[in-house]
């Protein structure tokens, strides 16, 4: 069955927007675990808008607890250390060590991820294998985030990549505009399945994420054995309505079906 690790960077951001303490991103993640999700996620940005470098401590210092749940961070490896107080990607993955890192290649101004890696480019494929070394070395598994493509998929094996995390953005907006099992949004997804399957015989693991939800999870993570869904702003989203506990319990009851 696939694993829901689910982002917590849309509690952290509430939190933000009155700079207090409320909701605790930590008491959400102990919510989050007992309701049985798998992991948690979080994608420090540089600006702090939402999770921030002590966030990512706490989190860590709480899931030694439970050693079975999976610490994912997300992030751009290039990111450096700016005058608010953010140390670093690589310095966060450096003193924090999660179970996994996502290498996901957006810049200090995007407000989301919305592709992969364009690892044709020597100076970005260097750049990557450099970084997935590094993490690997201090025994992190690795993520890199792309777009479903079987070349970039074979350039990411030979990166030395874990695994990879296909951005599913696309094939969920053609669902929205055309239908769950419209042709259309069903002509999208077989890319994601021939990118997974291809992914699966070289070796890879395979994870997926942005823009999921319980109405689609379960179709999506039927084209492959996807190893884990990293979910966030429309599980938080429909936590509101629905809270936590049940919304994890529907979520994992779709992946159940898939």
């Amino acid at each position: 069955m696939t694993r829901l690790s689910v982002n917590v960077n849309k509690i952290a951001w509430l939190r933000n927007a009155r700079a207090g303490s409320q909701p605790d991103v930590v008491a959400c993640c102990r919510i989050i675990i007992e309701a049985g999700a798998q992991g948690i996620t979080v994608h420090p940005r540089p600006d702090q808008r939402h999770i921030t470098p002590n966030d990512v401590a706490r989190i860590k210092t709480f899931l030694q607890a439970h050693p079975d749940i999976e610490f994912n961070i997300e992030g751009n490896p290039q990111a450096g250390s700016r005058k608010n107080g953010y140390p670093g990607f690589t310095a966060l993955i450096e003193a924090h060590v999660p179970a996994q890192c996502t290498l996901v290649p957006d810049s200090d101004t995007q407000l989301t991820s919305d592709h992969g890696w364009n690892l044709t480019d020597r100076a970005t494929f260097a750049t990557a294998s450099n970084y997935v070394e590094r993490y690997k070395d201090i025994g992190v598994r690795t993520s890199l985030f792309l777009d479903p493509d079987p070349a970039q998929v074979e350039l990411a094996r030979q990166v030395g990549a874990d695994r990879i995390e296909l951005y599913t953005g696309p094939w969920v907006e053609a669902t929205e505009k055309y239908g769950l099992d419209s042709d259309q949004a069903d002509s999208i997804l077989s890319s994601y399945q021939t990118a997974a399957k291809g992914a699966i015989e070289l070796g890879l693991g395979v994870n997926a994420g942005h823009d999921l939800n319980q109405r689609n999870v379960g179709k999506f993570c039927a084209i492959a054995d996807i190893k884990e869904v990293s979910i966030g702003h429309a599980l938080i989203s429909e936590a509101l309505t629905e809270g936590l506990p049940t919304t994890i319990f529907k979520y994992l009851a779709a992946l159940r079906t898939s």
